[in-house]
């Protein structure tokens, strides 16, 4: 129903995407709210200047998207067990939203905002977030040894976590 097919500048809500092929489509100007996309599948699919609102987004593997003109933002959101790895990310916003298991590996998010959401499970790797902001998140884990984190901006206590990797004890 989706694949293949070219939609613009529309306004999607409580649509079930569940198992839904996006493969060859493209996605301009879009705006997903209350939606479920559980394993939709996103082979070649563009997704430019789309926003998520209040979605499910479940085993999505994002990397598999056009990466020309590809940006995307979530808000209220509930991300799990998708893949962001090796995309360029900068500026993408992440606000309130529980982002759970999901990977953030070698990507560049330089200026990402994870603003007041949870990232518990979720990977970060040889990823650039400089000038991130994760102020009021929490449950990250991030190593400062191997990411990117000049000028990121993290609030405390959650800030306390990026001490983990040196397994130290703070009294």
């Amino acid at each position: 129903m989706y694949k293949d097919k070219e939609f613009a500048s529309q306004r999607y809500g409580g649509v079930n995407f569940t198992d839904e092929d996006f493969s060859n489509s493209k996605f301009i100007d879009c705006v997903f709210e209350n939606c479920n996309f559980s394993l939709t599948k996103l082979n070649g699919c563009r997704l430019q200047n789309c926003l998520f609102s209040d979605c499910k987004i479940m085993g999505l593997d994002f990397s598999k998207c056009k990466q020309l003109l590809f940006s995307i933002g979530f808000k209220d959101c509930v991300i799990s067990s998708s893949n962001f790895s090796e995309m360029d990310l900068k500026s993408t916003k992440f606000e309130n939203c529980r982002i759970i298991e999901c990977d953030f590996i070698h990507s560049s998010m330089q200026g990402a905002s994870f603003e007041n959401s949870v990232l518990a499970g979720s990977k970060f790797e040889n990823t650039n977030l400089n000038h991130a902001s994760f102020v009021n998140a929490r449950d990250y884990l991030i190593d400062p040894n191997k990411n990117y984190i000049k000028k990121a901006k993290f609030s405390f206590p959650d800030a306390v976590a990026l001490l983990n990797v040196f397994d130290i004890e703070i009294v």
